[in-house]
């Protein structure tokens, strides 16, 4: 038996004249959260419709759980929460949870036990026996997550299931997710919202295009590289030019503020503040964090004034803009 949860090679998938995804491969390893990133029209929510056999492709291959997408049986070890949902809003909460587990074919005896379980999981214990019609946005969301894990299925696919949360719902979510991690299911996680991605994923794969850019693990961004914000009084050529010799590589020149006059509001009153300052961004190498120091002592011995020095780890926003690109697909 393979390790590998997922895996595709060569997907493709042609509506008439239009490419919906190209070249698709993909391996995801059991137990892990692996993170589906692309803009707007990249072919994400296809590839996931190939995955579970809804949508047949053009070309390649794929397999889930070592058999192929839509296998009945295989079917019954999957959950999906898909990004636009419709559910029975005349059933009541308990109601719909056991109908699905119906469709699942779990026997009564385990569905009365699981059915208050997955309630809990998503915190609408308290709404068992309310119609889903009275349901919020992110009441159904959280209910389309209990479904998707009523069978404690071995691979789940989640789209967007934070999209429509409150940063409480968000919190919750992030714990159902690493209760699954922890219980070896495999998530695969479709999400726009990179912090939440960031919070939970193992791996990720960006996508454009229908094509994977790049795959890596998150714990690679922060041995990677740190962004640096230096605030002076004064940015001098010759203060620019030390600094590029410590660093050992140009600056960018044009990354920085002039000083300017600024407005500050603080409980209601109106402050008018003198900014004085001039801000240099630059990113350097985690293994070259070390020079910080001597660029404080630099800043320091050229007169100028040093208001801050603050290193932040790039953001998986940052890589994603770098990766992908800045331009808006327009769907």
């Amino acid at each position: 038996m393979s390790d590998t949860a997922i895996e595709t090679v060569g997907l493709r998938k042609v509506y008439g004249s239009k490419v919906a995804v190209d070249d698709l491969s993909l391996e995801v390893p059991k137990g892990e959260v692996f993170g589906f990133l692309g803009p707007n029209g990249a072919g994400k929510s296809t590839s996931v419709k190939m995955l579970l056999g809804l949508v047949e492709p053009s070309e390649g291959s794929a397999r889930i759980l070592n058999n192929a997408p839509g296998d009945a049986e295989t079917m019954k070890r999957v959950g999906f929460l898909p990004e636009h949902f419709r559910f029975h809003e005349w059933l009541h909460a308990g109601e719909f949870l056991d109908l699905h587990g119906r469709l699942y074919g779990i026997d009564k005896a385990q569905r009365q036990q699981r059915v208050p379980e997955v309630l809990e999981l998503v915190g609408l214990s308290e709404q068992a026996n309310r119609p889903l019609s009275g349901f919020s946005k992110g009441m159904l969301q959280r209910i389309g997550l209990a479904q998707a894990l009523i069978n404690q299925p071995e691979l789940v696919f989640l789209d967007e299931p934070t999209s429509a949360l409150d940063p409480f719902g968000r919190m919750l979510v992030r714990g159902v997710i690493r209760n699954l991690k922890a219980q070896g299911t495999t998530v695969f996680l479709n999400s726009h919202l990179l912090g939440e991605v960031e919070a939970t994923c193992d791996r990720v794969a960006f996508i454009k295009e229908g094509r994977v850019l790049q795959t890596l693990a998150l714990r690679d961004i922060d041995a990677g590289r740190i962004q640096v914000e230096l605030c002076v009084d004064q940015l001098t050529p010759e203060l620019f030019t030390s600094l590029e010799q410590i660093i050992g590589e140009p600056l960018p020149s044009n990354d920085y503020s002039q000083p300017q006059q600024g407005l500050d509001g603080i409980n209601g009153a109106t402050i008018i503040a003198e900014s004085l300052t001039t801000t240099l961004t630059f990113t350097l190498a985690h293994s070259h964090e070390d020079l910080l120091p001597a660029i404080a002592a630099q800043v320091v011995t050229s007169g100028a004034r040093l208001y801050a020095l603050t290193p932040r780890r790039v953001s998986l926003e940052q890589l994603f803009l770098e990766v992908v690109g800045e331009q808006d697909s327009g769907q």
